[in-house]
């Protein structure tokens, strides 16, 4: 696929240094608006203005709302009056609210003043609503039907004010903007009497939020109950707008990719990879490995606190690394499993007894392996084969204890430190791998002397 695209978009390229522009045309209409966004992301900006007038009204505005902010802002200035009015006039309402949200102020105030006064309304009232909240990614433009409507009415209705909607499949019967229930498209058609009331065949048990519930858990709805979209109402109840399933879908990218990035202990960004600088990536980055950096100084503290110990044992050095690895590693894997069912509303906040207990159990039996197959490794390879005749039993004994030990520590510490995070309101996916590897380092150590010295140096 990625091959096909690059070939794809050296014709194209071929085709405007020949200037074939209606051979160009010919091809852009053929194609959907998301590839070519894609094909326009991985050409020159220059040339993105020519072929963008290529395209029909509609795939322009389909097309333009697949693009980057950078690609957007770039068309955008180089846009007539004319132009930007026929865009903006074709973009639906929640669209054109995030395009205002990404855009500077200056842009912004030229895309406002191309908006019909109707649809400046409606991206102000999404604007106020809080970010990453249900009324912040809903759409104003729903099929609504009275109770009263016969289904010809209805069907009527549809065939007038859908091509202005978002979707029509799913309609909302509405009496003074309260939610009375839904009806499908599939449901009219199907209804043999054309007077039948809508009443009689809505479906009077509507789902839906309200505009401030967040917006990762109207994702989560959408997919648990597989709606094409999800009515929103104020705290009044009355029916402002929906949330879509293709808006559901950018949502969980969003969240996904943010908590993608946390977890490897970066800050989260907006742009893609391709279009960060190598700046950005560092002010991204660095944060967490600073703090991570100074973080580590406990672990050299608690090494040198034990240095006159690991100079008569100068063995014990060589499996700190082992120790402190495996020990980041099954932190790691509790967390990310724990992290994934917290995103996923598998587990509240009262089910922690349950999880340290599940840990526990699962520590139990890894460490009992681990410690086994460590023992074994030490005794036959170390010490046999490579002939390292200053480990003993005895030191085996401490590593395979510490080791142990360590993933019970670590497992703990990886199920319980997300689910305390978010208790606090923080992102558990902060309490990720960098984090938790560290204290288990730091901890995995402590364990390692304190086990060495009542085993190997008593008193």
């Amino acid at each position: 696929m990625a091959e096909h695209s690059v070939n794809f978009g050296k014709t194209i390229s071929k085709l405007l240094e020949e200037k074939k522009y209606q051979t160009l045309k010919d091809v852009l209409i053929t194609m959907n608006g998301a590839d070519i966004a894609a094909m326009f992301e991985d050409l020159d900006e220059d040339r993105t203005p020519l072929l963008f007038r290529l395209l029909p009204k509609e795939l322009a505005a389909e097309t333009f709302t697949e693009l980057g902010p950078e690609l957007q802002e770039h068309l955008i200035s180089g846009f007539s009056d004319r132009e930007l009015r026929e865009v903006v006039s074709e973009l639906y309402v929640d669209d054109a609210a995030d395009l205002v949200e990404e855009m500077p102020a200056g842009v912004v105030k030229r895309i406002l003043a191309q908006a019909d006064p109707e649809m400046r309304k409606e991206i102000n009232e999404i604007l106020r609503y809080p970010e990453n909240s249900a009324g912040s990614i809903m759409t104003t433009e729903y099929v609504s039907l009275r109770p009263s409507m016969t289904v010809a009415e209805a069907i009527t209705r549809i065939r007038r004010t859908g091509v202005d909607k978002e979707t029509i499949y799913t309609c909302y019967v509405t009496e003074e903007r309260k939610i009375l229930g839904t009806v499908s498209v599939k449901d009219l058609l199907l209804t043999i009497d054309d007077d039948t009331p809508v009443s009689e065949i809505m479906d009077e048990n509507v789902i839906f939020v309200t505009t401030l519930t967040d917006q990762e858990e109207v994702a989560q709805m959408l997919s648990k109950y597989n709606f094409l979209a999800l009515p929103v109402v104020d705290n009044d109840q009355r029916m402002v707008g929906i949330v879509t399933f293709d808006d559901a879908m950018d949502v969980l990218v969003e969240e996904t990719t943010e908590d993608i990035e946390k977890m490897a202990g970066m800050l989260p960004s907006e742009k893609t990879y391709l279009r960060s600088s190598p700046f950005d990536l560092f002010k991204h980055r660095i944060p967490w490995l600073m703090l991570l950096m100074v973080s580590a100084t406990f672990t050299g503290m608690i090494i040198t606190g034990f240095e006159n110990k690991l100079a008569a044992q100068v063995v014990l050095t060589a499996f700190i690394p082992m120790l402190m690895d495996t020990g980041g590693n099954s932190g790691s894997q509790a967390s990310v499993t724990v992290i994934r069912a917290l995103s996923l509303g598998e587990l509240e906040l009262n089910d922690l007894p349950g999880v340290v207990w599940k840990e526990i159990q699962t520590a139990v039996l890894c460490g009992v392996a681990l410690a086994s197959l460590c023992f074994c490794k030490i005794m036959l390879f170390d010490r046999m084969l490579l002939g390292n005749s200053s480990i003993t039993v005895m030191t085996a004994a401490t590593v395979c204890f510490t080791m142990a030990l360590t993933v019970l520590i670590a497992k703990m510490v990886g199920c319980i430190l997300p689910m305390l995070a978010k208790r606090i309101g923080f992102d558990p996916a902060v309490m990720a791998s960098p984090f938790i590897t560290t204290i288990v380092d730091a901890l995995s150590l402590l364990v390692y002397f304190a086990i060495a010295s009542a085993l190997l140096f008593p008193k």
